[in-house]
């Protein structure tokens, strides 16, 4: 079954009545045949068909055999990080989502895990940094919001030559499971934000987690099963809804970002642009060796950061005088947003040493190319730029 195919009919096999689109068990609670409770649904946290359908269908977008839908993404990325106990190692990079490193270095901190920031967009500097205590490498790519590559494929080997204990954990949000496949390259966990593509409407916040290892995966099933960061039946209808146009959005989502790419970085008004599709990117020839499509072409996604030549007043003229791009946080929906990120809650409490070490400058714009018409994007993107130089 091709992937196209998949999209559509994983999860989505008619049930006893034949509906062609499965019915929501909003459901809490079962009746049991057997006082002993031995029947196989017995409360929604513990497992709904609903839920399993949404499980069966993210594993087959990432090619892994199992799948855990969680209630966010960070839901996701807590139930991993909870794989560790106290004087374990996690090396990861200071480029992650500001929610993650917060979440790391307070929350897993406080209970000794240790957290070493390195750069994985250098592999080599794995080497020498893993210890016998390292028990996770934890990282993105295309990082948020730099869009920074890392060679999943590369890391992977260093990893399992340095210590086979350690697991490779992937953020696969920002690619998506259409232009990247992290599990085929070595990775032992993947993670998503299914609030972001896989959702892709704007009306969701869910979360997944991925593997192929049967041992990983029924510790990762005991923590969402205790800690509760469950979906709710009606979210995990909404995603298999979603996903069945998945594969066809993301096309348009590649296709509209790699022009808008294109239109930014010969701007004036543009001082950079970063985006894994345009061959003067960092990264470009790693990104064009992972980042592929099921069918084989190249997709770099819809995810945009460029910095203006303007100072902070000009950065809030700009964004204001756009009318078809929404001024708004999070990304992957069918809708454009854009969003200043030194102005996003996680980065505010930053001090600007931290945001300047981590590229959150104040010039900075994250862009997530929805799926219009992309001529009126860029009249968008031109109008806006004109009223920023009055």
């Amino acid at each position: 079954m091709r992937y196209g195919t998949k999209a559509v009919w994983v999860g989505n096999e008619p049930d006893y009545t034949g509906a062609v689109v499965p019915p929501i068990y909003m459901v809490s609670t079962y009746r049991q045949t057997d006082p002993e409770i031995k029947d196989k649904y017995v409360y929604t946290r513990l497992g709904n068909p609903t839920i399993e359908r949404l499980e069966r269908k993210i594993a087959a977008l990432e090619e892994g055999k199992y799948a855990i839908a969680t209630s966010s993404g960070m839901a996701a990325i807590d139930t991993v990080l909870r794989l560790l106990k106290p004087g374990d190692e996690i090396i990861t990079m200071e480029t992650l989502y500001a929610t993650t490193i917060n979440l790391m270095k307070t929350t897993y901190a406080q209970y000794g895990v240790r957290v070493k920031f390195i750069d994985l967009t250098k592999t080599e500097n794995l080497l020498g940094n893993i210890s016998r205590e390292t028990r996770m490498i934890y990282f993105e790519t295309p990082t948020n919001p730099l869009l920074k590559i890392v060679d999943i494929g590369e890391v992977c080997k260093i990893v399992k030559d340095e210590n086979s204990e350690a697991i490779i954990v992937v953020d696969n949000t920002f690619a998506s499971p259409y232009n990247q496949r992290p599990l085929t390259l070595g990775a032992d966990i993947v993670v998503h934000s299914t609030t972001k593509y896989i959702g892709g409407h704007s009306d969701i916040i869910g979360g997944a987690i991925i593997t192929n290892n049967e041992e990983i995966y029924k510790k990762l099933r005991a923590n969402i099963t205790s800690s509760g960061g469950v979906p709710s039946p009606f979210d995990a209808w909404l995603t298999l809804r979603s996903i069945r146009t998945f594969h066809v959005r993301m096309e348009k989502h590649n296709y509209n970002a790699m022009k808008i790419a294109q239109y930014l970085s010969g701007k004036e008004d543009v001082e950079k642009t970063y985006y894994p599709g345009l061959k003067n990117h960092e990264g470009h020839e790693i990104a064009r060796k992972q980042m592929k499509t099921p069918y084989g072409s190249e997709g770099y996604g819809g995810m945009i950061s460029f910095q203006l030549k303007a100072d902070i007043k000009g950065v809030r003229k700009f964004l204001k005088s756009l009318k078809i791009i929404a001024l708004a946080v999070s990304l992957g929906g069918t809708e454009s947003l854009i969003v200043h990120p030194a102005s996003m809650p996680p980065y505010k409490p930053l001090t600007m040493e931290e945001k300047e070490r981590m590229g959150i400058w104040d010039n900075l714009i994250r862009f997530s190319v929805g799926i219009e018409d992309v001529e009126d994007l860029i009249e968008d993107l031109e109008t806006a730029f004109k009223e920023m130089r009055k």
